[in-house]
């Protein structure tokens, strides 16, 4: 396929919730390539058909699915049709989230909103999947997508720092709980990551320029750049897969060096 890699997953059944754009969709096509069945689930059915049909260009397995994630009876659902068709989910990755509100005068349907999206959909996803995860038998891996903000305060954010922020916790709870299952959970935690939804973190303020603060922001990088979409894939598929087989209960930053400051 496209890149050549090792097939490390060939034969198992992967998930990715919110798989249908940006970082959720490089992590559907890099897990599809290394050989897994993937389901590709997504607020937005056209955008989960989409990267299914990338995938099945590539010569890959995939299947779509419109799942809100904030929805228990629509994940139970889609659990039930994974569990009905292969009786097992090897790898299952939650990519579901938004920016906070700006500031700290936060109303609170944007606060319920906040916890909904980045809390609620990580512990439900997990949570709700995670017997179809036992039952890959010691091969069983859950990941989830935080970011620096939960390592480090957002000055834009303190919501959204919170929100994200509790992943760290709950990821290190969950992998304690699930070791004599021998199911493995991480976390990451990307810097800025070259996506249409990055510039949607800056400028959220009346007056300020979006372009003067995405800057800003990038040159505390040391590597002097954002991620792209397929660095953290990368970083995902290594957790996903056998050679990472050791490691659970890590929250691991991808951010150029940021956090190292």
């Amino acid at each position: 396929m496209s890149r050549g890699t090792a097939r490390r997953l060939g034969g198992r059944v992967a998930a990715v919730v919110g798989g249908g754009s940006g970082m959720g969709r490089s992590i559907s096509l890099r897990l599809a390539d290394e050989g897994a069945a993937v389901y590709v689930a997504d607020l937005s059915d056209e955008a989960a058909r989409a990267v299914v049909s990338e995938i099945e260009r590539a010569g890959g397995a995939a299947y779509a699915r419109k799942v809100d994630a904030t929805d228990t009876e629509a994940l139970r659902s889609f659990y039930g049709d994974i569990d009905a068709a292969h009786g097992r989910l090897h790898v299952l990755h939650h990519q579901v989230g938004m920016p906070g509100a700006g500031g700290i005068d936060v109303s609170v349907q944007d606060f319920d909103r906040a916890i909904d999206v980045n809390v609620k959909s990580a512990f439900y996803v997990a949570t709700l999947g995670y017997e179809l995860v036992k039952k890959a038998d010691g091969a069983g891996s859950i990941s989830m997508t935080a970011s620096t903000a939960a390592l480090v305060g957002s000055p834009f954010s303190p919501l959204y720092s919170m929100t994200k922020g509790a992943l760290t916790s709950f990821t290190r709870a969950l992998a304690l709980f699930a070791a004599p299952d021998r199911v493995r959970v991480n976390v990451i935690c990307p810097g800025p990551v070259d996506t249409p939804m990055l510039p949607t973190f800056f400028g959220r303020d009346p007056g300020a320029n979006m372009q003067d603060l995405m800057s800003e922001f990038i040159g505390l990088v040391p590597l002097g750049r954002p991620a792209s979409p397929e660095e953290i894939a990368g970083v995902v598929a290594f957790l996903a897969s056998d050679d990472a087989g050791f490691v659970t209960g890590v929250t691991i930053p991808i951010d150029g060096g940021l956090t190292a400051r």
